[in-house]
């Protein structure tokens, strides 16, 4: 027999040992393991805990400001342009959704070939650097184009927040045993699925409460706190998020589509420009205006050409082969559109017509704030219990309709009670749809196109935001022109006796009609929703 050191275990020890559990024959080494795997899941829970806070702190940052300036436009205008600043209000809205659509679809594909961290940084940091430059405006042309470069990291901000929640919902990958594993995915996803519901309705609450804190700091501390108030939060998160997040880092790097994505910036700018200026401020069958017709379509017809051919697509034409996908970009957009108009013109209305001020003007916004926060958390529990998200976006097409059909019929002399219930019931309709398109979106996209498939449907959203502030604003003019005593509606306050009646009358009426389009788009998306199937199955990657 061979001679054994003591304290050494034979080959025949060693291996019983294996196959009682220990792995290595260390005796130790089950409970190193467990202790190691408790150690991970609770990192990766605290982990989640600080993505869920700074995602969630983003959101509200970069909803509220894409909406905070529409109760503010008349103390702008006021201060930077007093006799044609209300003609430009279109491009301060308008500035801010053109720049975050043109950015939009490349920050997808830059999440998936860089990481979501690094394009969560960048984009907060030129989004804190828009907000003070517009702070330091001087004129009008000035502040649209600061909100132009604070629109390229805010378009970020939306979009690349979604992406981070859904991945800190992964489920660890490395160092967990198979029960910590199994704990740490129905933690994760549990998270992910909360962060993306509360994501929807923090987006919806601060599209809300946005236009009440811009009229607020406009009234008791000036315009200009709108944008400064966003840097100390802002710097906060953003060095918490350099210091403490930990995402999954991308191992492999992808080809960035810059032609595409320069031509689908090109494509939305030449579209903006043609609804912003053609009737309005040059005839439609002006050299101008048909020369950005053709540069639309040719536009337009390169980037899907592009898309069609490129390697990495910033926008893969194969999404739009599913047919959740397809009708959930094309509702977004419409959704996009009709809730930018109903909010910046009830504003409008309230303080032009009814000459309700500014920070007064916004609390008519917290009705449509408190439906919401509730019917959002209402139907992110029942779809989370089994629910079809198709239930919800139907109705919620069909309630935000009749409310935008309520508004609709306002006059000069319509009770304010009337205006607050409008805004309860288009939150209720609303609340519906801000998030559940977005998760079924991401339901339905194939794991490795997560990034573009967020970005995709936060683009449309964006474009339909920026088309609807544009063509009601167009609306609204030529209305007030053909029906108005003469002169710009920025006069209206000036005006005295028949002709200040009048002009009251001529621009209620006007926002009547863009009232009525709005509501015809959210016919469109009604239909749009029926056509969405019964269940969304995950796509695989």
């Amino acid at each position: 027999m061979p001679e054994t050191m003591p304290g050494t275990m034979t080959e025949t020890e060693n291996e019983a040992r294996t196959k009682a559990g220990t792995g290595t024959g260390t005796p130790d080494e089950p409970a190193a393991k467990a202790g190691s795997a408790a150690g991970a899941s609770r990192s990766g829970s605290r982990n989640r805990t600080i993505g869920f806070v700074l995602c969630i702190t983003t959101i509200l940052l970069a909803v509220l400001d894409s909406n905070i300036v529409s109760s503010a436009t008349v103390p702008i205008v006021r201060d930077l342009d007093p006799v044609h600043g209300v003609d430009r209000i279109a491009w301060l809205i308008a500035g801010y959704q053109l720049a975050a659509t043109a950015a939009l679809p490349l920050y997808g594909k830059l999440c998936d070939s860089l990481g979501s961290k690094n394009v969560f940084i960048g984009a907060l940091a030129t989004f804190l650097a828009g907000s003070a430059v517009c702070g330091m405006a001087q004129s009008m042309g000035e502040l649209i184009a600061a909100r132009a470069l604070q629109g390229i990291g805010g378009g970020g901000l939306m979009s690349v927040t979604m992406v981070v929640l859904r991945e800190l919902a992964a489920p660890p990958k490395a160092g967990a045993g198979a029960g910590a594993e199994a704990n740490g995915e129905a933690d994760g996803d549990e998270k992910g699925e909360k962060g993306g519901n509360i994501g929807g309705v923090i987006a919806g609450a601060g599209m809300a409460l946005g236009p009440w804190i811009g009229g607020t700091l406009s009234d008791h501390a000036g315009w200009r706190w709108i944008f400064y108030v966003n840097l100390p939060v802002g710097i906060a998160v953003l060095v918490a998020a350099i210091t403490l997040l930990r995402l999954p880092a991308r191992t492999t790097r992808r080809r960035i589509d810059f032609l595409g994505a320069g031509l689908a910036a090109a494509f939305s700018t030449a579209l903006l420009l043609v609804t912003e200026w053609g009737g309005q401020r040059y005839a439609w069958s002006s050299p101008l205006i048909a020369g950005l017709l053709a540069a639309t379509a040719v536009c337009l017809g390169l980037f899907l050409w592009r898309q069609a051919t490129a390697a990495e697509p910033i926008l893969p034409l194969s999404l739009f082969t599913v047919r959740a996908m397809r009708n959930g970009f094309a509702i977004q957009g419409l959704v996009g559109a009709a809730m930018m108009g109903s909010i910046v013109y009830v504003m409008i209305y309230l303080q032009v017509v009814r000459s309700v001020a500014a920070s007064s003007a916004g609390l008519f916004l917290i009705p449509m704030a408190v439906g919401m926060a509730v019917v959002g958390l209402v139907s992110g529990r029942l779809v989370a219990a089994g629910w079809s998200q198709k239930t919800f976006v139907v109705s919620g097409t069909v309630v935000a309709s009749a409310a935008l059909g309520l508004l609709a019929t306002l006059t000069t002399e319509t009770s304010l009670w009337t205006v607050r219930g409008a805004m309860l019931l288009m939150g209720l309709g609303f609340g519906q749809l801000v998030g559940q398109l977005i998760q079924l979106v991401q339901d339905t996209a194939p794991a490795h196109q997560l990034g573009v498939a967020t970005t995709g449907v936060r683009f449309f959203q964006t474009l339909g935001s920026a088309l609807g502030a544009a063509v009601f604003g167009t609306v609204l003019s030529r209305v007030y022109a053909s029906r108005g005593p003469g002169g710009p509606s920025g006069g209206i306050g000036e005006l005295t006796g028949a002709a200040h009646q009048q002009a009251l009358h001529a621009f209620t009426s006007s926002t009547n009609v863009v009232f009525c389009c709005a509501t015809g788009v959210m016919i469109v998306a009604v239909f749009l929703a029926t056509r969405l199937p019964g269940a969304v199955r995950a796509q695989e990657a």
